[in-house]
């Protein structure tokens, strides 16, 4: 088999492997940072081995050991996307087969594109701050030094210190609590991941949270304003769960959670292990929108278990897409031929619409994004506020990007979409902001 190579890490994929982190978080909301450490065991590949390459990206490096010994290290010089490799020099050599233990006590920055950091007025409760990452595709480098890499898979144990009045949560088995031996205004969780699992699948959460059982392996978390919302929404996991146990074989992941975010969370869905990652959009009330659930489940599989080498290689992510189209091909190839071809429909035809079906006070989120998308390209006028209101009430990119699109493609509110956007700016998830700047056109 040819040497691991990815274009997208500087990790020294080709002389060896992480089997194991351990990490140790002190999460600080005043400085947006956690500080804290990761110990990585690594397995050696070559013989000769006297140094490795991690990925990381804004960290602030303290301290590098190896197997307790005190080592030489050096960033290197910062790529636009791929950060700055951490180029480690160990004191002694290693053979093929053999085991180092890498510690490294590390800061992230507070501009870490894998975290958001929300301020109590950002979420349902506003009385406490929030936290949550997302690591996928390539942020996890932002918050852990890592192989940073689908190719490479680990088990990690982590401890958690968090205020007291605030729950921790891992893409991982909670594995007990105890009082901050160090403070005695936190709290330490304490977390285990048996599975081995790719960096873009490390996930935390912080917040004040709550739990409802909705099956024998499942729980529902949110703010207290959601969780019932989200536990009635949610309530048929388990059959789900068991109809693709039926189809793919044993659920290995012990726990399936679920995570509804607040509503800056860029995605519908992240499959991040024993704690899936839910935008609340998908809480229609009426549990018509809780087939992401199934999407997200299909991924223990399908991601999980078996996972692309690459990200030139991501199949994994529209899987079951990529199927529906190649068996609907006709379908596929009249959508991009005619239909996005096809003229705005006549404005007093939306007008009719709503007078008839009263589609602005619709709450399914599917279908209020797609009528407000044809209410701006029929440039009704009355829709350019409702559009932008719901660009920026949320941040699920699905939503978010084409309705600043649709408004900015209407010159006339053209300014009035930069300008929006730009008020809303550092309420966006960092992936989004980025990529809805892009869209209009914004520089920097």
């Amino acid at each position: 088999m040819a040497p691991v190579s990815d274009p997208s890490s500087f990790s020294s994929l080709s002389k060896c492997a992480t089997k194991h982190l351990n990490l140790i978080y002190h999460v600080d909301f005043d400085r947006h940072v956690l500080k804290g450490k990761v110990a990585l065991t690594v397995e050696v590949l070559e013989d000769k081995f006297a140094s490795l390459t991690l990925d990381s990206k804004d960290l602030k490096i303290f301290k590098v050991s190896a197997n307790g010994q005190a080592v030489q290290f050096a960033l290197g010089t910062k790529h636009k996307f791929k950060g700055s490799p951490l180029e480690i020099t160990l004191p002694f050599e290693l053979s093929r087969g053999q085991h180092v233990i890498v510690e490294i006590e590390y800061e992230t920055s507070p501009s870490a594109t894998a975290l958001q950091w929300l301020t109590p007025k950002q979420t349902a409760g506003k009385k406490h701050p929030y936290l949550f990452s997302q690591c996928q595709a390539i942020h996890c480098r932002t918050m852990v030094p890592c192989q940073d890499t689908p190719s490479v898979k680990h088990t990690y144990y982590a401890q958690v210190s968090v205020p007291r009045e605030l729950v921790a949560l891992m893409s991982a088995l909670r594995d007990g609590q105890e009082p901050d031996p160090s403070d005695s205004n936190r709290v330490i969780y304490r977390f285990r991941q048996p599975v081995p699992m790719p960096a873009y699948l490390i996930a935390i959460v912080v917040g004040a949270l709550e739990s409802r059982e909705i099956g024998p392996r499942s729980r529902v978390w949110s703010e207290k304003e959601y969780v019932d919302e989200a536990a009635f929404e949610f309530s048929e996991t388990e059959t789900m769960l068991k109809t693709a146990e039926s189809l793919a074989g044993p659920y290995v992941w012990g726990q399936y959670d679920l995570l509804v975010l607040p509503p800056s969370f860029p995605y519908g869905g992240m499959e991040n292990p024993c704690l899936t990652f839910v935008t609340p959009t998908v809480l229609a009330g009426d549990r018509s929108l809780a087939g992401v659930i199934a999407h997200e489940i299909s991924h223990s599989w399908t991601g999980n278990l078996v996972t692309n080498r690459t990200w030139e290689h991501s199949w994994s992510v529209r899987h079951t897409e990529y199927a529906d189209q190649i068996m609907q091909k006709r379908r596929f190839l009249y959508i991009i031929f005619f239909y996005f071809k096809m003229e705005p429909l006549p404005l007093s035809h939306v007008k009719k619409m709503q007078e008839v079906y009263q589609l602005n006070s619709v709450k399914n989120t599917e279908v209020r994004f797609r009528w407000l998308r044809i209410c701006v390209r029929a440039h009704w006028e009355e829709a350019v506020p409702l559009a932008l209101k719901m660009a920026t009430e949320q941040g699920r990119m699905k939503f978010t990007r084409p309705l600043f699109r649709e408004v900015y493609n209407f010159s006339k509110y053209s300014d009035e979409a930069v300008k929006t956007f730009k008020e809303h700016r550092a309420a966006l998830h960092p992936v989004t902001a980025m990529m809805v700047a892009k869209d209009l056109k914004i520089d920097g």
